[in-house]
């Protein structure tokens, strides 16, 4: 048992506090996108066309009170949110930190009933529509957001406890990628999509799926995965700036260059290099990870959403910071020290005293709706990395 005084210590009670949260509550919860969720909205024909959808999304993401149950919005448990989760358990659960064996089979068996519908190959999406620029995306309908996650904590999940069907799914996830998501431009460059709808092109979708196409390759010593990928990844290194940063896009309104976003962004491609076992990507994500370190941290450990401004303070930066810091702590003396500084200040900042992670912090207020996905499953995610790591490395840290 860790000394509750230690930083390892306090990691690990809040990572055994938020998982008494969250199971309490069945792991579903609200998410900062679900308003098009709302009885109320569904009621109303009249508000089922673009600029209302948008404007509905965008005032309950934004609005400091939760607005959810007047407008009659769910709770839904969310694939991204069940599989990550479940990795965190299974990595928890490696580590000697939690026996989390039921819950594991509670949440292997909740992410596969939650598969989208109608589908010939296995495949995830979000638990309510959204509205893209110009489309509407259904509910359920698959994205590889959530199907490179969902497949991943499988794949976590059969190196744990090897069953058949663990792998076949991931398999089966995986060809979804290359047959619905994997396309190329009119010069022939190699990109991942991030749904069926639209074709634009994100850095941090398209790197998540080559890194999970290498690993599927790596494991399943299948054929046919890890070329495409690689192209793929060769694409988005090809758009990483001079100064190490990627936008979170190409197209016009996507320049932004965002904390949690540039964190996928690494992890996945040192990912993709691990499991294709090629160096082909080590300069860049060294770059990179320079570029991160620089930009998306106050002195106290704030992480910083974008390059160039601090508000909103996200929970979603901080476990990413937390995560990439932790992955990648090779690359950069005092990593994992500053991980946990990041770490410290959410405690702070962005905890609830029982148990559960609020949603931001901005200039003049805090956000505390409790998102599920969004908020715990991610800082769930953050803390068993950091935990087991520690694990792993043996040592116990001040």
């Amino acid at each position: 048992m860790s000394d509750p005084g230690t930083r390892e210590g306090r990691a690990r009670v809040a990572a055994l506090e938020l998982l008494a949260y969250c199971r309490s509550r069945g792991w579903a919860g609200y998410d900062p996108y679900d308003a098009l969720n709302s009885r109320i909205y569904r009621a109303l024909p009249f508000l089922h066309f673009r600029l209302p959808r948008l404007a509905l999304t965008q005032a309950l993401k934004r609005s400091p009170i939760n607005l959810r149950p007047l407008l009659l919005v769910p709770r839904t448990p969310n694939p991204k949110g069940i599989a990550l989760f479940l990795s965190s358990l299974v990595r928890l659960t490696r580590a000697g930190i939690v026996e989390g064996e039921a819950d594991i089979a509670a949440l292997a068996s909740k992410l596969m009933a939650l598969r989208s519908p109608d589908r010939r190959r296995p495949c995830w999406g979000y638990s309510f529509a959204w509205q893209q620029r110009a489309a509407l995306v259904p509910k359920w309908s698959p994205n590889i957001i959530c199907t490179t996650f969902a497949a991943n904590a499988l794949l976590d999940l059969h190196e744990m406890a090897p069953r058949p069907v663990w792998l076949e799914t991931a398999l089966g996830a995986g060809k979804f990628l290359l047959e619905d998501l994997f396309s190329r431009d009119d010069q022939g460059n190699a990109c991942f999509r991030y749904t069926l709808v639209g074709g634009d092109r994100v850095h941090n979708a398209n790197l998540l799926g080559a890194a999970f196409l290498c690993r599927l390759g790596r494991l399943s010593g299948e054929p046919g995965f890890i070329g495409p990928a690689l192209e793929a990844a060769r694409y988005s290194v090809s758009r990483q700036h001079a100064d190490g940063s990627w936008a979170y896009g190409e197209a016009s309104n996507q320049g932004w260059i965002d904390n949690f976003h540039t964190g996928f962004d690494l992890v996945a491609l040192r990912r993709v290099g691990s499991y294709a076992r090629t160096e082909e990507f080590d300069e860049a994500v060294r770059k990179g990870f320079e570029f991160f370190r620089a930009h998306f941290f106050e002195p106290d450990g704030a992480p910083r959403y974008y390059h160039d401004a601090l508000y909103p303070i996200d929970i979603h930066s901080a476990a990413q910071s937390i995560m990439t810091l932790t992955e990648l702590a090779d690359l950069g003396e005092g990593s994992i020290d500053l991980a946990y500084k990041v770490l410290d200040w959410t405690l702070a900042h962005l905890r609830s005293g029982r148990g559960y992670f609020y949603f931001q912090k901005r200039p003049h207020l805090t956000v505390r709706t409790p998102f599920m996905r969004w908020s715990q499953a991610w800082m769930m995610a953050a803390l068993s990395t950091l935990l087991s790591s520690a694990k792993a490395d043996g040592i116990g840290h001040p």
